[in-house]
């Protein structure tokens, strides 16, 4: 046999387009794929497409996107989730209290800066509440002043200006007073005048806008008086000016107003950034300019601080394709165009593959009290698992271990043997028995043998032959027999077309018409485009069938078994098995974990790691059967009454049997665009 690894055609996997998704929902499934993502967490249409998008963004991601993939949170609540998880924050006893959305992500932003937001945080606060309380408590401000539900988010928010300016707050920190008498009394104490006159709960907003106007103009008054007189009152009167610290201490501008006789001079700046503890970035030239010019009614920056600057992020930088399209161009009739894709990328032993660029730290800054303003450092991603591979002794550098397919599958590299046959394959050839994939660029003919731990890819035919793949089988052009080929995968299989084929899958099974074939798979059943056939044969398809068509105006007798049949009877025997199994290793671990204790070895360091080890077992095995029991409840809950079983797109013809969870339904007459589902445990049909 004629065998070579060199570069082969490629090829891909589709999606079936579904009506009951809105155009914005099929893209974002779509994307998934061409990601090569596990979209079936969040194919389902009670989510809608910003909700998808977050849980893509965290498949991708590769985070446990269970914690938020329910349709009951906002897409908002879930993006607070999922940007929680790359910080190692657990907004869980958050979500429990009731905040949701926005105030998920006040509470995030201020975890994530290490500030006290617990201490202060009630069940009853709001966003806007929990935002000033943030910003205070970045801002190093005694947040106690008004981090209290009674003040609602203007009133904090005066209150926190005030603290920020260096203000005697004291005078208007009274909840009984609205927001609007705040800023009367805060906006008195910024011009320096004596708000006594005015803070009183007797006096409302605009009748403290009157008085402190009043103030203002009697001060103006004074200095107008004493300028006529030519009387120097510098030492006796305080000048109209103002001096606003904005954007966390970062910036501070002058604002001097537009009064007659009003005399500000550059000595009296500095003696109001002196007071304010204002000590950084002063920008002298500006504030010179300011005063001989007479900047007035002009806000002026005059000292400004030095921002943080975050650190990057770590990235993989690939030399190798991860943009192969992962699904096939559809033909005109809205089938799949499986003859002419993409499958797989080949490397060479030794091949540079990646190279990670570590994550760089932040720049501290200072702000201009001259206090430190943190900087986050860069995150660092986790190295690359997979097989097939190794890292250099830079710890950042992958090479390829061996000649062989590459790809990239949930975050993983997977390079396996290819072994790649330039020949057709018969019984004359003899068996092909290969530790990885293959790829035959012929066909497979009578008597023909392939089995492989990885995928199988046939270019043409397959006819009466065995295939036997521990990932995918994908046959271009199809495969047609007299009930003598016999294809078993882990995978999916796929293909243009499948005639008298016996098909065994875990995955789903695909193609653009199926007639006469025996069909056995743990997921479904997809026929495309709109000359799409599903005829003759037997179905076993646990999650369901989706076809245009289904049967002919000949009546053949078509039989659909979906849901919970006698293959996911199957299954669920496996899976009480293997759960059994899970639970005796448990025991034996959890007892040889007592008899441990009892006798632990005289060496410390020994006996640390003795428990150490065991204990990493028996989390483990508790993993395992976590991820048992949440595979089997998700089997579950997609076999249940709301399962809409068979789609029929196009055509349904009488002499077609729908068996759904056991229960049987003979189609008596043509019907068109319908849904086959479980209602009250008969088979009903549903217009689509």
């Amino acid at each position: 046999m004629n065998t070579e690894q060199t570069p082969p055609q490629k090829s891909g996997f589709t999606m079936k387009e579904n009506s009951e998704y809105m155009r914005e929902q099929r893209q974002e499934i779509l994307i998934g794929k061409e990601e090569g993502l596990d979209v079936s967490l969040y194919s389902n249409p009670e989510f809608n497409w910003l909700q998808m998008e977050q849980i893509r963004m965290g498949i991708h991601d590769k985070i446990d996107v269970s914690q938020y993939a329910d349709p009951l949170y906002g897409y908002e609540t879930m993006k607070q989730i999922r940007l929680s998880v790359y910080s190692s924050i657990d907004l869980s006893s958050y979500l429990s209290r009731g905040f949701v959305e926005d105030e998920l992500e006040q509470i995030r932003l201020a975890l994530e800066d290490g500030l006290p937001i617990d201490l202060w945080l009630t069940d009853d606060m709001y966003v806007q509440q929990i935002y000033e309380i943030r910003i205070g408590l970045y801002e190093e401000l005694d947040v106690s002043v008004y981090a209290d539900s009674k003040y609602n988010w203007m009133q904090m928010h005066e209150l926190r200006l005030g603290l920020e300016k260096k203000l005697k707050v004291s005078y208007y920190a009274n909840y009984l007073f609205s927001h609007w008498q705040m800023k009367e009394i805060r906006l008195g104490l910024e011009a320096g005048l004596d708000v006594t006159h005015y803070a009183k709960l007797i006096f409302s907003g605009t009748d403290m806008k009157k008085k402190r106007e009043k103030l203002l103009k009697e001060k103006t008054t004074m200095y107008m008086t004493a300028d006529m007189l030519g009387i120097d009152i510098k030492p006796y009167a305080k000048k109209e000016f103002s001096i606003f610290v904005e954007e966390n201490g970062n910036k501070v501008f002058a604002y001097i107003q537009w009064v007659t006789g009003n005399i500000v001079t550059v000595e009296d700046i500095y003696e109001a950034l002196k007071s304010r503890g204002i000590v950084l970035g002063i920008k002298h030239d500006i504030i010179s300019e300011m005063i001989q010019k007479r900047r007035m009614n002009e806000k002026v920056l005059i000292a400004e601080g030095i921002p943080a600057e975050d650190g990057e992020n770590g990235w993989f930088e690939f030399f190798v394709r991860l943009d192969l399209p992962r699904i096939p161009a559809p033909l005109p009739d809205g089938g799949v165009d499986y003859v002419n894709i993409e499958a797989f990328e080949m490397v060479d032993e030794n091949e540079k593959i990646a190279v990670y660029h570590p994550a760089k730290k932040g720049k501290d800054g200072q702000n201009v009290f001259g206090e430190v303003m943190h900087a986050n450092d860069g995150v660092e991603k986790k190295p690359l698992k997979g097989k097939g591979f190794r890292i250099a002794p830079d710890g950042v550098t992958y090479y390829s271990k061996l000649n062989g397919k590459f790809e990239y599958i949930k975050g993983q590299i997977i390079i396996s043997n290819m072994i790649i046959v330039r020949e057709d394959v018969t019984a004359v050839t003899g068996k092909l028995e290969v530790d990885g994939s293959v790829y035959v660029i012929g066909s497979v003919y009578s008597g023909g043998y392939i089995k492989a731990t990885g995928d199988i890819i046939i270019e043409h035919n397959v006819e009466a032959a065995r295939l036997i793949a521990g990932g995918n089988i994908m046959i271009k052009k199809g495969s047609c027999s007299k009930n003598d080929c016999f294809i078993e995968a882990k995978g999916e299989v796929s293909g243009s077309f499948f005639e008298a084929a016996n098909i065994e899958a875990e995955g789903n099974i695909k193609a653009n018409y199926i007639m006469n074939s025996n069909i056995n798979t743990m997921e479904k059943v997809i026929v495309s485009g709109s000359k799409g056939m599903l005829l003759g044969g037997r179905v076993c398809a646990v999650k369901g069938v989706d076809t245009y068509n289904l049967g002919n105006k000949s009546h053949i007798k078509t039989v659909l078994e979906v849901g919970k049949n006698a293959l996911y009877e199957k299954s669920q025997a496996v899976f009480a098995k293997k759960r059994v199994q899970i639970l005796d290793e448990l025991m034996m671990l959890e007892e040889r974990w007592n008899n441990i204790l009892q006798s632990l070895p005289p060496d410390k360091e020994q006996a640390e790691v003795l428990i150490k080890k065991l204990n990493a077992a028996i989390v483990a095995k508790d993993h395992e059967l976590a991820d048992l029991d949440a595979e089997v409840s998700k089997l579950d809950n997609l076999t249940d009454q709301d399962m809409k079983a068979v789609i029929v797109r196009g055509n349904a013809y009488e002499g077609s049997m729908i068996e759904i969870n056991t229960i049987k339904y003979m189609l008596p007459t043509h019907v068109s665009r319908i849904i086959f589902k479980l209602k009250n445990k008969k088979v009903v049909m549903v217009k689509l």
